[in-house]
């Protein structure tokens, strides 16, 4: 889907001031409300905007142990691994991935004993074949969109 120069302009908004009501955004931006609502509107169906709820972070809910597990999943169990994972909390999001395992999990917990019950969890798994870990020690570039948006623009 094509993003044009106005809503790169909303998109920067949206990141930059995310509790702004969209009256507010549309005065900002110098177009009717009715034209910001119908290109938020296109945006979310097309699947440019994929959330509005707040970001939560893992650590202040008590889970400040950051680990990515590379998972190894018996040929034809991809998915029946992948629907297992989607039933335990700790696990705040994963992958299908090429190169070493077939699955990336990013596992978020209360401290390295919790990480290893986690781990020991997804072993366990029918269809897990073994599993490797690597714990994050400091974030270097938090998520973001803000810097892609803006060469989406430029380009």
């Amino acid at each position: 889907m094509a993003v044009d120069e106005l809503d790169t302009r909303i998109l920067t908004l949206l990141l930059e001031q995310p509790r702004t009501s969209v009256r507010e955004y549309a005065r900002l931006l110098g177009v009717a409300r009715s034209t910001l609502q119908a290109r938020l509107d296109r945006m979310e169906r097309d699947g440019v905007i994929t959330g509005t709820g707040p970001s939560l972070s893992p650590a202040a809910l008590g889970h400040p142990v950051l680990a990515f597990v590379h998972i190894e999943v018996t040929q034809g169990h991809l998915d029946e691994v992948g629907d297992a994972l989607a039933a335990v909390p700790e696990i705040i999001e994963a992958f299908s991935i090429t190169g070493g395992g077939d699955l990336l999990a990013r596992v978020a917990a209360r401290d390295n004993g919790h990480l290893e019950d986690v781990i020991q969890h997804l072993i366990n798994l029918p269809g897990v074949v073994r599993t490797r870990t690597e714990v994050a020690l400091r974030e270097r570039v938090a998520h973001r969109v803000l810097p892609l948006v803006a060469s989406v623009a430029r380009g």
